[in-house]
């Protein structure tokens, strides 16, 4: 297969050595991103290929494209462990790296679940398992935002690894992985010591109000029966995570808010709505069903407060 007029062509070793022969050759001539054959050979998991350019003339080998991706980035990326274990073995080879976004290569790995790769990240001393990029966010919180709890377990099973962390916008990992409602991963997280579970982001949400938010269930009712978590804290609108779930018309989670007696079930928010004028705001007629015994009644003149 050719994947451009001045790449090498990526077949059998065989065949490259055919090519490296000829005098005309250029093997480490980059295209116009800056990938050469080498880069694209680690891309595809080309092991015996890689062996074989790397070893043939002078190369840098932790030289990034265009996009700031290196060669051990584009092996580890396409979770190809056995050509990031080459690139990993060699001194001028640079494993925490960060890309123009102070992306580490660990961090990719974390959010996209490739454990091999995270393991042999970790085993590097260079490696800083708790750096955070220009958002603030750590291998741990893309871990967790993404659900991978076996990556999230090694990440916090390393000495400097801080599991309550918050990014730029004061967002914890818990915080992510009740947004995006992965059970395992919070049960996990709620297992640390130092995490905080009722911790509010930037604008005053919870993990339970981001939960409550996008209807995850399983991960209300794992938060509400934390003691030091408020049922029926506002951010900083003045919403509950009742609020929220009658917004967004989540009737499994009103439900269990409402089999709370520290909820207040007609609590108003900074513009004066309660719970069920959001939920009448949207149409929910289950929700309004299940909040109106508890609840004023809803009329035009209150909706357009």
């Amino acid at each position: 297969m050719i994947s451009g007029k001045h790449h090498l062509p990526m077949l059998l070793s065989m065949d490259v050595k055919i090519l490296l022969g000829q005098e005309e050759v250029n093997p480490h001539r980059p295209d116009t991103t800056g990938r050469t054959p080498l880069a694209l050979a680690a891309q595809r998991g080309h092991k015996e290929v890689v062996k074989l350019l790397i070893a043939y003339g002078e190369v840098d080998l932790d030289k990034p494209d265009t996009w700031g991706i290196t060669l051990l980035w584009q092996a580890a990326i396409s979770g190809d462990e056995r050509a990031a274990k080459i690139l990993l073995e060699r001194e001028e080879v640079n494993p925490d790296k960060p890309d123009d976004r102070g992306r580490t290569l660990l961090s990719y790995a974390a959010s996209n679940g490739y454990e091999g790769v995270v393991k042999m990240l970790l085993g590097c001393k260079e490696v800083n398992p708790d750096g955070s990029d220009k958002w603030g966010r750590t291998p741990l919180s893309y871990a967790a935002q993404y659900g991978h709890g076996e990556v999230v377990q090694m990440l916090l099973g390393q000495e400097g690894v801080t599991p309550d962390k918050s990014d730029n916008w004061d967002q914890t990992p818990l915080s992510y992985a009740a947004r995006y409602g992965d059970e395992e991963v919070v049960q996990i997280l709620l297992g640390q010591e130092d995490v905080t579970p009722d911790k509010p982001a930037r604008w005053g949400q919870t993990p339970l109000s981001r939960a409550a938010q996008y209807g995850h269930e399983g991960v209300v009712r794992i938060l509400l029966g934390l003691e030091d978590v408020t049922p029926d804290k506002s951010d900083n609108r003045g919403q509950t995570p009742l609020s929220f779930a009658a917004l967004y018309g989540h009737e499994g989670v009103v439900k269990l808010l409402l089999g709370r007696e520290d909820v207040t079930s007609d609590k108003s928010d900074n513009r004066g709505r309660t719970p069920l004028m959001h939920a009448a705001s949207q149409g929910h007629q289950k929700v309004i069903a299940l909040l109106q015994p508890h609840g004023e009644a809803v009329t035009p003149a209150r909706l357009g407060a």
